[in-house]
């Protein structure tokens, strides 16, 4: 466990330095509520703030509580997270409202234990809402803090294991303010995400900077960016997708609803094949003539655990040659209708640009 003197100086020094060194300025920061807060935190989540500070404000003006999420479809939800990514947040964050009005009568619970009982509210998370807008005396537990603290502490056990994790949750909980100063966690919170992103960098960490450098045991070692210690290395696919683009005089294309798991689960999108083979034989099922594909060039778009190599096939039909695409599900949309849907950001990029070409790599979703 941390030594004496790290428990005693480590909250003090870094609620001091938040206050004049931290970040003061971001639209969800120095709130009290626990709607404005909870959407921060589930947006922040593998994204960069800059991504952030452009939705979060677009965000509350359509939904500007947990009664008006939780009153929406979920395609409307999904359609303005479109672009911000992992979308199983969205999927989430609707549920999750939909939980607090239904359980909460529509009001957050103020302890940590029982946020996480909610759909896609994790510890960190939990403790994070409690800590911001109840003062409840809980750590988070984030990418940012568990590098702060594993090099604070020296703790060089591995992060891949659970137990190992808990072993640091334990740790992270003996640092923070006494029962006495429990009105600093808004600040003690702020500061360890702070500090994470402004200071104890994955590379080149400001050491000079830090208010806790004379105590930290990583940068007594000459060696900082040896924490953490994490031995499970991510393992990375590829796959290849091909996408049927269908297009009419009218100016629509055909889009289906993708399944509730996966990729791009319950976004609207173009048909996907597993194959050019598979994407010919659909064509000649689905359509009554025999129409010339236009084979685009394909890209690659990135995931967080895999890529995806994408065939887009364009098929221009005339009014004519259309019939009721019944061995194909989906339905045609125009621009009007199809803008404000949830889509993965390369086949809006697609739809968007006509023949052009998306750019490569496309941002991860």
């Amino acid at each position: 466990m941390p030594s004496s003197a790290l428990r005693q100086a480590f909250s003090a020094r870094i609620v001091a330095w938040q206050t004049t060194h931290g970040r003061q300025g971001l639209p969800w920061q120095n709130s009290r509520n626990p709607y404005a807060v909870w959407l921060s935190e589930i947006m922040l989540q593998q994204t960069q703030v800059s991504t952030v500070l452009v939705y979060f404000p677009r965000f509350l003006a359509r939904f500007p509580d947990v009664a008006s999420l939780a009153a929406a479809s979920q395609e409307e939800v999904l359609g303005l997270w479109s672009g911000l990514g992992y979308y199983s947040r969205a999927r989430h964050l609707h549920a999750c409202a939909q939980a607090i009005m239904a359980t909460h009568g529509g009001q957050f619970p103020q302890k940590a234990e029982v946020l996480q009982t909610l759909p896609g509210i994790g510890r960190s998370t939990a403790a994070a809402i409690a800590s911001f807008c109840f003062d409840e005396r809980v750590s988070i537990l984030d990418g940012n803090v568990k590098r702060v603290l594993t090099r604070v502490l020296g703790f060089s056990d591995d992060l891949a294991l659970a137990a190992n994790e808990r072993r640091l949750w334990q740790q992270a909980e003996a640092l923070l303010p006494p029962p006495e100063r429990a009105h600093d966690m808004p600040r003690h919170t702020q500061a360890l995400m702070d500090l994470g992103a402004l200071v104890c960098r994955v590379r080149q960490p400001d050491c000079a900077a830090c208010p806790l450098q004379n105590l930290c045991h990583a940068q007594q070692s000459g060696q900082p960016e040896k924490w953490p210690v994490r031995t499970k290395k991510l393992q990375r696919k590829s796959e290849s997708w091909w996408l049927l683009w269908l297009a009419n005089e009218r100016g629509e294309v055909w889009l289906q609803t993708r399944p509730q798991k996966g990729i791009w689960a319950g976004l609207s999108c173009l048909p996907v094949l597993p194959s050019r083979e598979a994407l010919i034989e659909t064509v000649s099922t689905a359509l009554a003539v025999s129409l010339p594909m236009e084979e685009m060039a394909a890209f690659k778009h990135v995931l967080t655990h895999r890529d995806l190599y994408l065939h887009p096939v364009k098929i221009q039909l005339k009014t004519a040659e259309m019939k009721d695409l019944d061995a194909l599900p989906g339905q045609w949309f125009d621009a009007a209708r199809w803008t404000p849907l949830g889509l993965p950001t390369p086949i809006r990029q697609l739809l968007g640009s006509g023949l052009a070409q998306p750019q490569v790599p496309l941002v991860a979703v």
